[in-house]
């Protein structure tokens, strides 16, 4: 027998696993804010669900790269230097897509306080909460591996409208818990869906400039956290997001800055 056949359709495993290991770890997440259980529990359960796609990753990995070391993997996705023009690329970007949706809540009345929060240490918590229970545990396999093995087939642009879509699906769960229904829910999450579609092809274009995992976890982790820090109503600030960050793709389509997003080769393993 042959223990180091390879995956035939590695991709799609991979997104079928991931939502297999979610699916659980989400339920215990409500379960446990039911059951009243204290705050860091509930924070530790949310951000292993959040990690469900580099669990599928990890399990697969030896059916997808037979022979090859995952601790190895990771490192080679943090090995390239990171380029500074990148990075102040993707976060001119999101502070200016951020500055642009605080001037239209502001302009709409829709708040008396602009900010969900106050002081500096709640601030710092959330950001690194954040920042565990999202892009840490999600860009490893949906970037890192995913993305990766859809450019052997396919342009980045397409692999990314690719992952993006699945990505998307993916949140369906959170999407039923928002306490939306009818109409608000559709427009939710369909602004979610053109949002983080459009997200994913900043991802890809930039991730394929400079080949270190760094720049899609700080994009993805900008998007959160800008739009946790604004108190607006939900359904118009995902709009907004939807909006703005599908301008911010589109200019960087037309742009295609070294030519990142059409006829690349695929990011190394």
């Amino acid at each position: 027998m042959n223990r180091n056949k390879k995956l035939k359709r590695p991709v799609a495993s991979f997104i079928v696993l991931t939502n297999v290991i979610f699916w659980p770890l989400f339920c215990l997440v409500g379960a446990v804010k039911l059951l009243g259980f204290p705050t860091w529990v509930f924070d530790v359960i949310r951000c292993l669900s959040a990690w469900s796609s580099t669990f599928a990753f990890a399990i697969l990995f030896p059916k997808i790269y037979p022979g090859q070391s995952f601790l190895h993997f990771v490192k080679q996705k943090f090995k390239n230097r990171l380029n500074g023009s990148v990075i102040f690329s993707v976060l001119t970007i999101q502070v200016v897509i951020f500055i642009i949706i605080l001037s239209l809540v502001m302009n709409n009345h829709q708040t008396d306080s602009i900010f969900t929060i106050s002081s500096w240490v709640i601030l710092s918590y959330y950001f690194f909460r954040n920042l565990l229970s999202g892009p840490l545990g999600e860009e490893l396999g949906w970037r890192g591996f995913a993305l990766l093995e859809l450019q052997k087939k396919y342009s980045a642009l397409v692999a990314s409208i690719i992952i993006g879509f699945w990505w998307g699906l993916w949140h369906l769960p959170i999407w039923l818990t928002t306490g939306f229904m009818g109409m608000d829910l559709l427009q939710y999450s369909g602004f979610f869906m053109i949002a983080i579609i459009a997200t994913s092809i900043i991802m890809a274009g930039f991730y394929n400039i400079n080949q270190n995992l760094i720049i899609p976890i700080i994009i993805h982790q900008f998007v959160n956290f800008f739009i946790g820090l604004v108190n607006g109503h939900l359904v118009d600030l995902m709009m907004y997001n939807a909006i703005l960050y599908s301008v911010a793709a589109l200019l960087l389509i037309i742009i295609n800055p070294k030519n990142a997003l059409y006829k690349t080769k695929s990011i190394k393993s």
